[in-house]
Protein backbone atom coordinates (compact mmCIF):
# COMPACT_ATOMS: atom_id res chain seq x y z
CA UNK A 1 0.00 0.00 0.00
CA UNK A 2 1.50 3.15 -0.93
CA UNK A 3 0.48 6.87 -1.68
CA UNK A 4 3.01 9.09 -3.71
CA UNK A 5 2.24 12.79 -3.29
CA UNK A 6 3.76 15.26 -5.72
CA UNK A 7 3.48 18.43 -7.56
CA UNK A 8 5.05 20.66 -4.81
CA UNK A 9 7.63 23.50 -5.59
CA UNK A 10 8.11 26.92 -4.86
CA UNK A 11 5.78 29.47 -5.99
CA UNK A 12 4.96 33.29 -6.03
CA UNK A 13 2.08 35.04 -3.94
CA UNK A 14 -1.04 34.58 -5.97
CA UNK A 15 0.34 32.20 -7.76
CA UNK A 16 -1.30 28.18 -8.48
CA UNK A 17 0.05 24.77 -7.87
CA UNK A 18 -1.66 21.25 -8.29
CA UNK A 19 -0.53 18.41 -6.19
CA UNK A 20 -1.42 14.76 -6.82
CA UNK A 21 -1.49 11.99 -4.86
CA UNK A 22 -0.72 8.49 -6.72
CA UNK A 23 -2.28 5.06 -4.81
CA UNK A 24 -1.27 1.58 -5.27
CA UNK A 25 -1.59 -1.63 -3.56
CA UNK A 26 -5.30 -1.08 -3.14
CA UNK A 27 -8.35 0.26 -4.46
CA UNK A 28 -8.85 3.59 -4.26
CA UNK A 29 -13.00 3.78 -4.61
CA UNK A 30 -13.39 2.52 -1.20
CA UNK A 31 -11.29 5.46 0.76
CA UNK A 32 -12.29 8.70 1.48
CA UNK A 33 -9.14 10.47 0.57
CA UNK A 34 -7.45 13.88 2.46
CA UNK A 35 -5.02 16.71 2.41
CA UNK A 36 -3.10 17.93 5.53
CA UNK A 37 -0.30 20.17 5.88
CA UNK A 38 1.95 20.71 8.50
CA UNK A 39 4.73 23.33 9.34
CA UNK A 40 8.11 22.66 11.78
CA UNK A 41 6.36 22.56 15.07
CA UNK A 42 3.21 22.76 14.49
CA UNK A 43 0.46 19.71 14.29
CA UNK A 44 -0.70 18.32 10.78
CA UNK A 45 -3.90 20.05 10.35
CA UNK A 46 -6.84 19.25 7.56
CA UNK A 47 -6.92 20.80 4.51
CA UNK A 48 -9.56 19.29 2.49
CA UNK A 49 -11.32 15.98 2.17
CA UNK A 50 -13.16 13.92 -0.58
CA UNK A 51 -15.43 10.86 0.34
CA UNK A 52 -15.75 7.74 -1.76
CA UNK A 53 -17.14 8.67 -5.41
CA UNK A 54 -16.88 12.09 -4.41
CA UNK A 55 -20.19 12.05 -2.33
CA UNK A 56 -19.12 15.30 0.04
CA UNK A 57 -16.30 17.58 0.01
CA UNK A 58 -15.11 19.34 3.01
CA UNK A 59 -11.88 22.26 3.51
CA UNK A 60 -10.47 23.95 6.00
CA UNK A 61 -12.28 28.07 6.39
CA UNK A 62 -8.48 28.79 5.61
CA UNK A 63 -8.75 27.38 1.96
CA UNK A 64 -12.25 27.85 1.12
CA UNK A 65 -12.53 29.39 -2.51
CA UNK A 66 -9.06 28.94 -3.76
CA UNK A 67 -8.38 25.08 -3.05
CA UNK A 68 -10.07 22.23 -4.75
CA UNK A 69 -10.07 19.04 -3.98
CA UNK A 70 -10.80 16.28 -6.95
CA UNK A 71 -10.29 12.60 -7.55
CA UNK A 72 -10.25 10.43 -10.09
CA UNK A 73 -10.75 6.46 -9.18
CA UNK A 74 -9.92 5.09 -12.38
CA UNK A 75 -6.26 6.66 -12.47
CA UNK A 76 -6.34 6.00 -8.32
CA UNK A 77 -5.49 9.56 -7.84
CA UNK A 78 -6.17 12.24 -5.86
CA UNK A 79 -5.54 16.23 -6.91
CA UNK A 80 -5.32 19.28 -4.75
CA UNK A 81 -5.56 22.44 -7.12
CA UNK A 82 -4.39 25.71 -4.68
CA UNK A 83 -5.13 28.96 -6.44
CA UNK A 84 -4.34 32.41 -5.12
CA UNK A 85 -1.87 31.36 -2.82
CA UNK A 86 -0.60 32.57 0.44
CA UNK A 87 3.18 33.12 2.02
CA UNK A 88 1.24 31.25 5.02
CA UNK A 89 0.41 28.16 2.59
CA UNK A 90 3.69 27.58 3.03
CA UNK A 91 3.50 23.65 4.49
CA UNK A 92 4.49 20.31 3.91
CA UNK A 93 1.01 18.67 2.03
CA UNK A 94 0.34 14.85 2.96
CA UNK A 95 -2.33 12.94 1.08
CA UNK A 96 -4.06 10.10 3.26
CA UNK A 97 -6.97 8.12 2.53
CA UNK A 98 -9.48 6.46 5.39
CA UNK A 99 -11.44 3.42 5.04
CA UNK A 100 -13.16 4.46 8.11
CA UNK A 101 -14.29 8.42 8.32
CA UNK A 102 -17.60 9.56 7.52
CA UNK A 103 -18.06 12.95 6.80
CA UNK A 104 -18.48 14.63 10.32
CA UNK A 105 -14.84 13.29 11.08
CA UNK A 106 -13.02 13.69 7.67
CA UNK A 107 -10.85 16.72 9.09
CA UNK A 108 -9.43 13.99 12.05
CA UNK A 109 -5.95 12.73 11.29
CA UNK A 110 -6.04 9.35 13.49
CA UNK A 111 -9.61 8.40 11.06
CA UNK A 112 -6.55 8.13 8.41
CA UNK A 113 -5.25 4.60 7.93
CA UNK A 114 -2.46 5.10 5.19
CA UNK A 115 -0.38 8.63 4.74
CA UNK A 116 1.78 9.65 1.65
CA UNK A 117 5.10 10.86 2.31
CA UNK A 118 4.82 14.49 1.09
CA UNK A 119 5.37 17.18 -0.73
CA UNK A 120 6.88 20.54 0.40
CA UNK A 121 5.09 23.92 -1.13
CA UNK A 122 6.72 27.20 -0.57
CA UNK A 123 4.68 30.47 -1.32
CA UNK A 124 7.28 33.52 -1.55
CA UNK A 125 8.34 36.37 -3.73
Amino acid sequence: VQLQASGGGLVQPGGSLRLSCAASGFSLNYYAMGWFRQVPGKEREFVAGIRKFSSGINYDDSVKGRFTISRDNTKKTVYLQMNSLKPEDTAVYFCAASSRTIQSTIHMSRMYDYWGQGTLVTVSS
